[in-house]
């Protein structure tokens, strides 16, 4: 009995796919590749490029205030986030003009950004074509709808038109299906990247303004 709970849900699972034709086996390929570049990019972003940007700055902030640039520096070396990596890259030119300091912040962000943004575009592209794949199984599905109605023998059509009907809808649901689920992880993901982008931005302004106000104190 427990050995049929689990075959019944796969076998429903593998005939929903069969009837659904060749469509539905790309549609899964494309819906698996979307959901591996969201995993990857969900690790990436929350546990590696991603850090908790307010709580980090008051860190820094008391080593700058402190005169311990050094410290500071330190500070962002032991993390590989997109923010320590920037601001350290400001911390290293801190004696030397506004205008280096904020050349060197430019120079690394503009290396980091990219990172954060990769590979998010393609999960807007996957969306899109799953969604169009479901309509071209839709289409075809019609298609042998209409042709099973033109030229089959009158007992065989309404199996036929069953098909063709299976075929249009099964395509549609799961097109539909994998193109919400990577949308809403895009958007997910997104999401986190801007919040990653913004504080860099942010942050980078601040350390500028520390900075600047610490020379000021010690002319």
């Amino acid at each position: 009995m427990e050995g049929t709970g689990v075959v019944n849900p796969l076998n429903t699972l593998a005939a929903f796919i069969q009837n659904g034709g060749i469509f539905m086996w790309v549609i899964v390929f494309i819906w698996a590749v979307g959901l591996a570049i969201a995993f990857e990019r969900f690790i990436k972003l929350s546990f590696k490029l991603d850090v908790d940007g307010p709580s980090f700055m008051n860190e820094l902030q008391r080593y700058i205030l402190s005169n311990d640039i050094q410290g500071a520096i330190r500070v962002c070396s032991g993390s590989m986030a997109a923010l320590p990596r920037v601001l350290k890259s400001g911390l290293k030119r801190s004696s030397s003009s506004s205008e280096q300091i904020q050349n060197a912040i430019d120079a690394t962000a503009l290396e980091v950004i990219p990172k954060i943004e990769l590979r998010l575009n393609y999960l807007q592209l996957i969306a899109n074509i799953s969604t169009l794949f479901g309509l071209l199984g839709t289409i075809q599905g019609l298609i042998q709808s209409f042709s099973a109605v033109a030229a089959a023998d009158p007992a065989q059509k309404a199996e036929l038109l069953a098909t063709g009907i299976s075929v249009a809808m099964n395509t549609t649901f799961l097109g539909l299906l994998a193109a919400i689920t990577i949308m809403m992880l895009h958007t997910f993901l997104q999401s986190k990247s801007d919040k990653i982008i913004n504080e860099i931005d942010e942050f980078s302004v601040k350390l500028m303004d520390m900075l600047g106000t610490k020379r000021e104190k010690g002319e």
